[in-house]
């Protein structure tokens, strides 16, 4: 079987952006609420998915705003948009979906998880993670643990990863300290970009590894010196910035195997829709519970 563990934040954002907008009845935006559902069970029409997941930032903050004054927040976002994740919360659990809402943590911490957990069932032929976040080429795995970009059709094995980024999917949190990711508010360290950080890593794998000593590193003496001081100036803060990358893998979530399997819509689900305003959307559903 296969396991697909949908990123529903992104989900929701591709949708917000991507769907047309549309108001319920009672004057409420729900156009990425009704695109997601939509979306969600384009998915499940394919016979070969049988297993899924959601989740969600209940709230953007998490444990990482504390470690970090300058990691993202909700700041900026759409309010159309925030005041949807509950809405798309509710809408894919009356899709029969498992639904997990972070607090705490993060919905990436929470495929993390799932993916830790699941991958070693001999059941389990893969796991397919529906998100284009780099955060989480991290969790690649051969082919047995993949990324999906579902707009794209594009989709990462660790091969793939390697030939993206220039390392291994253990490499990415490294990779990710030191370049720098805007979406999630840490600049990296200066000086080191795309390329030079790929070549480094590459080589010696973890911050841990890299020398000190600049004629070790595999450029001019001069670019490898301005490398070398810089990232000594600011090596704890390489480390805090690979600690808000690393994705956690001890989120308490309660489901077993059997709990992922899709067993079809709840019949709420037509009372949802009517109260949305889109009344043809349960005509997709393909099985229903009982």
């Amino acid at each position: 079987m296969k396991i697909h563990l949908v990123d529903g934040t992104y989900e929701l954002f591709r949708n917000h952006f991507g769907a047309p907008p549309k108001k319920s009845p009672h004057g409420m935006e729900v156009g990425a609420t009704l695109g997601l559902m939509r979306s969600m069970l384009l998915l499940v029409s394919d016979p070969e998915v049988t297993h899924v997941a959601v989740a969600f930032d209940h709230v953007i903050e998490s444990f990482r705003n504390k470690l970090y004054p300058g990691y993202k927040t909700g700041a900026g976002v759409d309010p159309d948009l925030l005041a949807q994740f509950p809405l798309a919360e509710k809408a894919m659990s009356a899709l029969g979906f498992v639904v997990w809402p972070m607090v705490k943590f993060e919905a990436d911490d929470a495929i993390a998880t799932a993916v830790s957990r699941f991958k070693k069932i001999r059941s389990v032929r893969q796991i397919v993670i529906c998100s284009v976040d780099k955060d989480l080429a991290q969790m690649v795995d051969g082919k047995k643990v993949v990324c999906w970009d579902r707009r794209r059709e594009i989709v990462l094995d660790e091969k793939g990863v390697i030939d993206k980024f220039g390392v291994s999917p253990k490499s990415i949190p490294d990779y990710l300290a030191l370049v720098g990711d805007s979406a999630d508010g840490y600049p990296g360290i200066q000086g080191w970009g795309e390329k030079s950080t790929a070549v480094v890593l590459s080589k010696y794998k973890h911050i841990e590894q890299i020398p000190a000593d600049p004629k070790k590193l595999p450029f001019s003496l001069g670019r490898a010196t301005t490398l070398a001081e810089n990232f000594q100036k600011n090596y704890p803060q390489a480390l805090l910035f690979r600690e808000l990358s690393t994705l956690r893998m001890d989120v308490p979530l309660k489901e077993n195997l059997a709990g992922l399997k899709w067993r079809g819509a709840n019949p709420h689900l037509k009372k949802l829709c009517r109260e949305w305003g889109d009344e043809r959307i349960p005509d997709r559903v393909s099985r229903w519970r009982r």
